[in-house]
């Protein structure tokens, strides 16, 4: 029950409080990350070298954290432990975070006002933003909404829940070190290869569960078959069953052809329906609110049966 309270209490703060505006653990950890990468990765390596410095980057700035994550639990008492792991975990969700970036962008496609939505939408994808339409901006962050949803929300939530406070650590810090790093270009295509496939193997039955979330949450049947049909076509293999239940959850296509810094990217189909709208934007948010709601009451519903199993009740 404890573990219980622990969610419930980070969810609560992350919608009364949002993001830190100043002191975030996770910018600190950025700046370290750019500092690591410079020295490991300013000169041309050859792939096999770049690759073994990006695993020993990978390990030097994950796991002394883990590890002292590992130490708290270990001699931390039980009350002790879920105060520290409440404000770990609370910094580790963007629920509200992701929302405001969201509704942002609607709000301003809902004005027409086409310059002030780019600007919204390019702060949460890495599309050019400046070549977008009304629509692909819509898309933009429609998809935002759903990956990020996986990746920052029941992400942590579920490693929390399978490793306690060294699961939701390891997964922040990898998730972070993938968001700087996974880049499929000259640069990290082979030094941050490590940290992407860590993030990728870490995210994987996360983003299945989220998957699920969204299809239960939606239209079920027609999720299922876009997760069954058209999630393998993605290049990432947690996105793409993630966005495709996503997209067939609320009836609207994504996907389809969209602006880069390297040129127009061509990518597969996901969902069935008519193009997302700024109201696709906000459908995406309530969809991911109605998940962790879900969520926590699953758990809340598992703990007491466990106490009362327990109890002999």
């Amino acid at each position: 029950m404890i573990s219980v309270a622990v969610c419930l209490t980070a969810v609560l703060l992350d919608r009364w409080l949002g993001e830190p505006r100043r002191w975030h653990p996770l910018v600190g950890f950025g700046h370290m990350v750019a500092i690591v990468e410079k020295r490991l990765n300013s000169q041309p390596q050859r792939p096999c070298q770049s690759v073994v410095l990006g695993c020993l980057a990978t390990a030097l700035l994950t796991l002394p954290v883990v590890s002292f994550a590992l130490g708290l639990s270990a001699i931390l008492d039980a009350w002790a432990l879920a105060i520290i792991e409440v404000l770990v975990l609370y910094l580790a969700l963007s629920i509200r975070g992701l929302s405001e970036h969201g509704f942002a962008v609607a709000q301003a496609l809902k004005a027409k006002n086409i310059p002030m939505a780019r600007r919204q939408v390019g702060r949460i994808v890495s599309r050019k933003a400046d070549e977008l339409d009304e629509p692909g901006i819509a898309v933009a962050a429609t998809e935002s909404m759903l990956e990020n949803g996986a990746d920052a929300v029941f992400a942590s939530l579920f490693w929390y829940l399978v490793a306690g406070l060294p699961g939701v650590v390891c997964h922040r810090l990898v998730n972070t070190l993938d968001a700087m790093w996974g880049y499929r270009d000259e640069r990290f295509l082979y030094f941050g290869r490590f940290a992407a496939r860590l993030d990728d193997v870490l995210n994987w039955l996360p983003a299945r569960l989220t998957a699920m979330t969204y299809a239960v949450l939606g239209k079920t049947r027609l999720a299922v078959r876009c997760w069954v049909q058209q999630g393998a076509t993605w290049d990432s293999p947690n996105a793409g069953p993630v966005m495709a239940a996503g997209a067939g959850a609320l009836r609207v296509t994504l996907g389809g052809p969209a602006p880069y810094p390297t040129g127009i990217h061509n990518r597969p189909v996901l969902g069935q329906g008519p193009t997302p709208t700024a109201d696709s934007i906000n459908a995406a948010i309530r969809l991911v609110h109605r998940g962790v709601w879900l969520w926590l009451a699953i758990l809340f519903a598992a703990a007491l049966l466990a106490n009362v199993l327990a109890t002999g009740g």
